[in-house]
């Protein structure tokens, strides 16, 4: 698979508008009851799959400056991001890359993985964390959803 210059400046653009959110809204990004702002940008995984590797990127950087800054937010959440990335999309596709099914599928992914990583860093019950965690991540990604199907009446930003 040949990577043209204009994709690998989309993933650049990509991971740095998301750790850029993740760092805006710090306060809210972390602890057990996250809401990451950075998220509605999830979505558009749907219509290019290298955007995975983006999000993955982005999550590294994003999480340089998280209070619990270690193998869990440096090494795990990444992996999981790029797989949930990578999840999203191949689902999204069976859908007509639908910006909805990538977003949920994503969303889920990162719920389970973010309560896992509580459980083992704060010993936080999963059943205990993961409803709210669940709950906030959809909602991102359903913004995500309508701010990407607003972009898209007027430009087709994925085939530039």
């Amino acid at each position: 698979m040949k990577i043209k210059s204009r994709d690998i400046s989309l993933i650049v653009l990509f991971s740095a508008l998301y750790a850029v959110m993740v760092w805006i809204f710090a306060p809210i990004s972390f602890y057990a009851l996250q809401f990451r702002v950075a998220g509605v940008l999830r979505p558009a995984i749907a219509k290019k799959r290298l955007l995975a590797t983006g999000y993955a990127i982005g999550v590294v950087l994003g999480n340089l400056f998280s209070p619990f800054a270690g193998i869990h937010e440096l090494l795990f959440m990444p992996v999981m991001s790029l797989i949930a990335g990578l999840l999203g999309h191949a689902m999204a596709r069976m859908f007509k890359r639908s910006y909805l099914v990538a977003g949920a599928v994503i969303a889920t992914i990162i719920s389970l993985s973010v309560s896992w990583m509580l459980n083992q860093l704060f010993i936080l019950p999963i059943l205990a964390t993961l409803p709210a965690i669940f709950v906030s991540e959809q909602i991102v990604c359903l913004i995500g959803v309508v701010v990407f199907k607003a972009i898209e009446t007027r430009y087709t930003w994925w085939e530039t």
